[in-house]
């Protein structure tokens, strides 16, 4: 009885309130509060449907608080959320909705999730993408997030970039420096010039920033958006993904 322990407090204090002055509940005696619980009590029993009903609203409540918490934050950081020039941009760069992805090389989740990607960048024409390095998943994530931030300098365009990230992001088994450097390689990037620039302030404070930026918005894993004022977080599916969309794009015009 989890739940009626947390609400009989707020009810006896009801209860309380409900009495006559002269009765607060601080002058209830031991014998008093135990039949004031017990009243309680078989209540919540004669109607479970009560407690549904609380916590729903609960859920309502918390889930309100958490998109105000976001929006808050989304406005305090939008332009290096939307608009930082460590972001890797993709599609439109002028388009009229901004899709920012916090992702790991080494999240099952993402590498589901990249099909959406390449639906989207391939069908909404008006869409501008931003990748953001997020390695949450140990120094092999770490590590591969540091040769694609390295790359990412050697291609102002995204495109050769993309490639790589396809590639590793695409492939089987664990992403770290071997293999996100043999991938480099394999898609044309200097990787003599990669290692240098791993250990460049430039890397650290790309991926810096993107920490920064998750803890703000209160991201704590992968993937994770930005779409518009909206946070969303997990793989929920492109179907989702676009009605995001649509919500930010409805947002700036009529629709």
């Amino acid at each position: 009885m989890r739940s009626f322990r947390l609400l009989a407090p707020a009810l006896i204090a009801l209860a309380a309130f409900a009495a006559p002055k002269a009765a607060s509940a601080q002058s209830f005696t031991d014998t008093q509060r135990g039949d004031i619980e017990a009243i309680v009590k078989n209540y919540l029993v004669s109607h479970p449907e009560v407690l549904e009903e609380a916590m729903n609203e609960l859920s309502k409540r918390q889930a309100a608080a958490e998109e105000q918490k976001h929006q808050e934050s989304i406005a305090k950081n939008g332009d290096t959320i939307f608009n930082s020039p460590r972001g890797v941009v993709l599609g439109n760069k002028d388009g009229d909705v901004t899709f920012v992805e916090f992702f790991d090389y080494n999240c099952g989740y993402c590498k589901r999730a990249m099909a959406d990607m390449l639906d989207l960048l391939k069908n909404d024409a008006k869409l501008k993408f931003v990748l953001k390095e997020f390695p949450v998943l140990g120094e092999g994530s770490m590590q591969a997030a540091q040769v694609a931030a390295a790359a990412r300098m050697q291609d102002k365009t995204g495109k050769k970039y993309l490639e790589f990230h396809l590639k590793l992001l695409g492939g089987r088994g664990q992403a770290d420096k071997a293999r996100a450097l043999a991938v480099a390689k394999e898609v044309g990037f200097d990787v003599g010039r990669i290692e240098k620039d791993m250990a460049s302030d430039e890397v650290k404070a790309q991926i810096e920033e993107s920490f920064k930026l998750a803890e703000a918005l209160g991201l704590n894993g992968t993937p994770s958006y930005v779409v518009g004022s909206e946070v969303v977080i997990g793989a929920v599916g492109l179907s989702s993904l676009k009605e995001k969309i649509n919500t930010a794009r409805c947002g700036k015009a009529a629709c």
